[in-house]
């Protein structure tokens, strides 16, 4: 396998946001990055994927990838191009969504629809290795369900009606919403044996339990329990659904798709191609469903060569723990892979004031070459279970971190107002700690010396340098919309949008203009094109040089006092700054 690729991209500096987290479209955010502000701080831009046209989990739930009218136009992406900002896109892999055209076309025809195969009917792929329940699902046999990688509780399934009255459950591995919309009596009109009043009634009771999201089939309807079956029938057809549909890759209708996809983006200006979900995608009978080998390389490959055709570069997307060593066979093959290492070494390194872990890790990408795009904060969570350590094939790997660090970090960032996202087994049953979801200025205690520290390592470190928009502005947690968001809601803590006027105010603050400086240096430098020097230190100091030629950028860190300086050659000239 070979990710050999016939597109350069820039090692400058990566802005990460949505289209829409500035102002209320693209344009707000192009507006700031014209501003003489932010002249030579970026190079690249990863858009989210509300980019296009989706319904859920805010982007990654995508009905088709044509531009989203309401938030981005071809002006827009005629902007970026003279700003010479390349761009950096999704592909969600493993699913679509309900509201998909193939979904859609699904749900109309039935079996005879084109799209028959695209998405993958649960019962149909556990046939011959489950037994179906009293709800119709089939459950696979205990020695299949308990090797299955659950992201939620429960079954990885969305039950949807079809046009001949029945209902199918669909592999959905990630996010599903079930809306119930109120009854009136004159939808059970046609039920015998029901007077008017009792109709009222059973409206009061179905669209009360619907106000506080009880569940309809477990209304006790008394004497009228006779009429059970078919008043929950009626109801249900009021339902509507929202859901991220797993694809079947089996299927060459999908593999047409994702061709007809990464031309498209590519039109779009797109150099970076992020594969969300890619480790789902291979679904196998006895394989865990996340990268089962050889099928995971296999379409990993596949997705390449169509990459390689539109010069795209791709960058998969792996949350593993360190142990499984997961990056590493990722990286030999040749790709860029995220480093979702560093959020929590870097938490850890400020808060014990200790470069151990972290030089640890930065030493592995020198020697094995990595090719990285790190962060601090981003729109999903701070990764703390990628640190961890795993026992592979009877032998135990080390993590980066020792479990305890790991639930310390932990402790703190929910001490300082964190929400937790677990992982579960196929019980429902909590099995670990998968990610942890605040800003990464309130993960820091709000400080900003740790912030302004936390950033100039981060753009010396090896990699491309990719930063959140809202840890540019020193973000606060924003534990209303976390709140509102209810029980999937615990990401928007770290999403909140950014007026125009609240760019201005950020604009006057120390915090933002020094993380703009490090930036532009980094973002201009030659030196970081060159080779990465970490010199010896004090284990609360930090030491680390670029050097490409004459061009050089020198860190000297502090981790106990948080100070630091930076040495460099700009026009021949050697300067400093010191913070």
């Amino acid at each position: 396998m070979s990710s050999e690729k016939n597109t350069t991209i820039s090692n400058g500096v990566m802005l990460n946001a949505y289209p829409d987290s500035i102002g209320t479209n693209l344009s707000d955010t192009i507006k700031m990055l014209q501003k003489k502000d932010f002249k030579d701080v970026f190079s690249l831009f990863y858009v989210l994927p509300t980019f296009f046209n989706s319904d859920l989990d805010r982007g990654f739930s995508i009905i088709d990838y044509n531009l989203n009218d309401e938030l981005v136009s071809k002006n827009d992406l005629n902007a970026l191009e003279k700003l010479k900002i390349e761009l950096k896109f999704d592909i969600v892999l493993n699913h679509l969504s309900v509201n998909s055209p193939q979904f859609k076309d699904l749900l109309e025809k039935g079996d005879v629809s084109k799209y028959k195969d695209f998405f993958i009917n649960w019962n149909t792929f556990w046939q011959e290795n489950g037994t179906k329940n009293e709800d119709g699902i089939v459950i696979p046999k205990e020695e299949f369900l308990n090797k299955l990688f659950m992201r939620k509780s429960g079954l990885p399934i969305l039950k949807v009606p079809f046009p001949d009255g029945t209902e199918k459950p669909y592999w959905n591995t990630f996010y599903q919403e079930i809306n119930y919309h109120k009854v009136a009596a004159e939808d059970f009109m046609k039920i015998d044996g029901i007077s008017l009043s009792q109709l009222k009634n059973i409206t009061k009771i179905i669209n009360k339990a619907i106000d506080s999201k009880e569940s309809i089939e477990n209304i006790d309807f008394g004497n009228l329990n006779t009429f059970k079956d078919e008043i929950i029938r009626i109801t249900n057809k009021k339902r509507t659904f929202l859901g991220q549909m797993d694809v079947n890759a089996k299927s060459e209708l999908v593999w047409d798709f994702y061709e007809k996809t990464l031309a498209k983006v590519k039109s779009f200006g797109c150099k970076i191609l992020r594969l969300d979900a890619f480790a789902y995608l291979h679904k196998e009978i006895g394989q865990t469903n996340f990268f089962n080998k050889p099928g995971t390389w296999n379409y990993l490959e596949r997705i390449n060569k169509i990459a390689q055709k539109n010069d795209l570069v791709l960058l998969p997307e792996i949350h593993a723990e360190y142990g499984l060593k997961l990056h590493n066979e990722v990286a030999k093959e040749g790709y860029q892979i995220y480093d979702f290492f560093l959020p929590g070494l870097m938490i850890h390194t400020l808060e014990k004031a200790s470069n151990k872990a972290l030089l640890t890790w930065v030493n592995e990408i020198v020697e094995k070459k990595y090719k990285t795009v790190n962060m601090l904060g981003c729109h999903d969570g701070i990764p703390v279970l990628d640190l961890k350590g795993k026992k592979v094939n009877g032998k135990y790997n080390k993590g980066l971190l020792e479990d305890n660090e790991i639930e310390t970090i932990m402790d703190t960032i929910i001490k300082r107002g964190g929400r937790v996202k677990n992982l579960y087994d196929p019980s429902g049953k909590k099995i670990s700690y998968y990610q942890v979801n605040a800003t990464f200025f309130s993960a820091l205690g709000e400080d900003e010396k740790k912030l302004l520290l936390a950033r100039a390592i981060q753009l010396f470190m090896p990699g491309i340098p990719q930063v959140w928009y809202l840890d540019l502005f020193a973000g606060k947690n924003n534990y209303k919309a976390a709140d509102k968001g209810g029980s999937g809601g615990h990401k928007e803590i770290n999403r909140t949008t950014l007026s125009n006027s609240d760019i201005e105010e950020g604009l006057q603050k120390p915090i933002v203009q020094n993380q703009l400086k490090l930036m532009r240096l980094r973002n201009t430098s030659k030196a970081f094109s060159g080779s990465l020097n970490i010199n010896n230190s004090k284990e609360n100091e930090l030491d680390i040089s670029w050097q490409n030629n004459q061009d050089f950028a020198h860190l000297k860190a502090n981790l106990t006092s948080l100070t630091f300086s930076i040495s460099y050659l700009e026009n021949d000239i050697i300067k400093k700054m010191r913070f």
